[in-house]
């Protein structure tokens, strides 16, 4: 199977032996930062460079995929393209050019997939899980005690988002840095009420790479020692970590452990986030989850093949793409 995920700063093509009531397996990855969120014009409309740079890294995906034996496609798409003014007509152009058919997540589905994922990674033992999420156009929450969760948020904090929107110098001045962190953290505590009234957490867990990169740069383990090794974001790096970050520059933090030259930009803010997040959820560590978004469709995808009976020849990727949420 393979699954195309159209986000804010990347696109992601990754193929996995999956079956039904087994553990998908990462058989293929191949990924580039197209920055999606940053190939915008003042009006919010993806511009023509980049609807073209995302077509073709679409016809590459659909190439690779065949010449890796997929059986199917799923291909979905985040923030950038929900948001886009012209985010239909970019769709609309991939499929005519293409043939492949971008689902539009929202982002209630996104938490929804993403808390998927991190309970079927962490199973019943972990009781009541809360996931949080930082991506490059939205931060997702959710929390609950099945796979489904109770609730599932969406906020426009984004770490991409952020750094475009409220940071003009590199790095940032003090001043910026500090309405940033005013304003995450007014639109956290707005919805601290719908989750916290669920109760407390049994288990706090964060995924995406936004998370993972704090985790490396605050002493967790490197990718390289494989997913099952625990690593962990702590409250109290957090506040050390957004000083720390401010006073450098993009290139100073593209320097620390496990931070890509692509996303160091976009750390801070994401450190604002997590730290807001954090404090006003009260909550000291979080679990870095390995399973995110992608492995959340891939799950409610195998689910879906179960329920209906459909075999390893089952629908195609146009097909599939339209049922996973």
């Amino acid at each position: 199977m393979a699954v195309l995920d159209v986000g804010s700063n990347t696109v992601h093509l990754l193929l996995v032996d999956a079956h039904p009531g087994a553990r998908p397996l990462p058989a293929f990855s191949h990924k580039v930062e197209l920055r999606l969120s940053e190939l915008m014009n003042e009006d919010g409309k993806v511009t023509s460079k980049g609807a073209d740079r995302l077509i073709e890294f679409c016809a590459e995906a659909q190439q690779i995929a065949e010449d890796k034996g997929a059986e199917s496609m799923l291909a979905f798409a985040t923030s950038a393209l929900r948001e886009a003014e012209n985010g239909d007509k970019v769709i609309a152009k991939v499929r005519e050019r293409t043939g492949l058919a971008l689902q539009v997540l929202s982002g209630d589905d996104e938490a929804r997939l993403t808390f998927l994922a991190a309970r079927r990674w962490y199973g019943w033992s972990s009781g009541r899980l809360l996931c949080l999420d930082i991506g490059g156009g939205s931060l997702e929450i959710a929390t609950g005690i099945d796979e489904d969760p109770d609730v599932a948020i969406s906020l426009p904090l984004g770490a991409g988002r952020l750094t475009r929107d409220w940071f003009t110098g590199d790095p940032p001045a003090k001043d910026e840095v500090r309405k940033l962190r005013k304003h995450v953290r007014a639109q956290v505590a707005s919805v601290i009420g719908k989750v916290s009234r669920f109760g407390a957490p049994d288990q706090a867990v964060a995924t995406s790479k936004t998370l993972r990169s704090l985790a490396r740069i605050t002493g967790a383990a490197p990718s390289a020692d494989g997913p099952y090794v625990r690593r962990k974001v702590r409250r109290q790096d957090m506040a050390e970590q957004v000083s720390k970050l401010a006073g450098m520059a993009t290139a100073e933090r593209a320097r620390l452990p496990g931070v890509s030259e692509g996303r160091a930009a976009q750390l801070l803010a994401g450190a604002i986030v997590a730290d807001a997040a954090m404090d006003l959820f009260e909550i000291d560590e979080l679990d870095v989850c390995p399973w995110a978004l992608r492995e959340g469709v891939i799950l409610r995808r195998l689910d879906q093949m179960s329920g209906l009976g459909v075999g390893s020849d089952g629908p195609s990727g146009t097909e599939a793409a339209t049922t996973i949420n």
